[in-house]
């Protein structure tokens, strides 16, 4: 796991929308969620921030922890 920590929008379930996510050390906004999709005991959300980083933010619901990975543009 890499240590994240996310703030989201939570309607009737925990994970609805993230907006902001804290990763190494550093505060990354959420300027838009390009896709999002759920798997069995997970949800998923690839996001760009305000400083245009492409990131999958994933949640694990079983586990009830986020882990995140930059995704590389080609």
């Amino acid at each position: 796991m890499n240590n994240v920590s996310v703030k989201c929008y939570s309607g009737h379930t925990y994970a609805g929308e993230p907006r902001s996510f804290w990763w190494g050390g550093v505060e990354y906004k959420i300027k838009e969620i390009e896709k999002s999709w759920q798997e069995p005991g997970e949800r998923h959300f690839l996001v760009v921030t305000e400083d245009n980083k492409l990131c999958k933010l994933c949640y694990n619901e079983a586990k009830q922890q986020w882990s995140v990975f930059e995704v590389v543009r080609r």
